[in-house]
């Protein structure tokens, strides 16, 4: 008898658990785990792991696929770019929930993990946050200040880094409790809130400034 054949499975509760526990491994072990190590760990035999995932890559496919993908939500760029909503509280409604999504350990640290490895899921995953929430943040930014579109004045990397430092804070927060070990003490929501008011204090005084020099490079 196998590692733990004698506990016999349905097809779809097998693979559900094996992602389940590919997810908690990743993040324990980083993406350099081996998969007769998870194999081990789940209690089943590593052909058998191979009879539901072809190759560790597919099985690696899967986790960005539950942990980054299925925990997106496609509403956040609406929410974000409905002008008849005033933008603070847009900004409220899509970083509360943004910030809740990712107050998770595994999460966190394989996304962390993923970026030390190299892998292109980290790749992939910023990219798409740099496409819905990013841009369309620094166009709303612009709108909000009456200043011209990036159609007219293209983004400039200056505008961009303040966005990512902004969208960041919420991604730090989570590196210091699952990744430091660092109690983060205080209400999340209030946390989001004083982010958003100290970056709608800020940004609308910087971007004339970067604007300005844009036009006068």
């Amino acid at each position: 008898m196998g590692v733990n054949e004698k506990k016999r499975l349905s097809p779809e509760l097998r693979e559900k658990q094996i992602v389940s526990e590919a997810i908690a491994f990743f993040a324990d072990q980083g993406f350099g785990g081996q998969t007769r190590e998870l194999a081990k760990r789940i209690g089943i035999t590593q052909p058998l792991l191979y009879r539901y995932f072809a190759s560790k890559d597919a099985l690696i496919e899967r986790v960005y696929q539950d942990v980054f993908v299925g925990r997106w939500k496609e509403d956040w760029q609406a929410i974000l770019t409905e002008r008849a909503i005033p933008l603070r509280e847009r900004l409220t409604r899509v970083y509360r929930e943004y910030a809740r999504v990712i107050d998770n350990r595994e999460w966190v640290r394989i996304l962390i993990l993923a970026g030390m490895k190299g892998e292109s899921l980290n790749r992939r995953y910023l990219d798409q946050v740099r496409d819905k929430l990013i841009e369309p943040l620094c166009r709303e930014m612009r709108h909000e200040a009456e200043l011209p579109s990036p159609e007219d004045v293209p983004l400039s990397s200056q505008e961009l880094d303040i966005a990512w430092s902004f969208h960041g804070t919420f991604i730090y927060r989570g590196i210091r409790k699952w990744i430091y070990n660092v109690p983060v003490e205080g209400d999340a929501d209030a946390a989001v809130d004083n982010a958003i008011s100290v970056f709608l204090d800020g940004f609308p005084k910087t971007l004339p400034r970067i604007l300005s020099g844009s036009a006068a490079g």
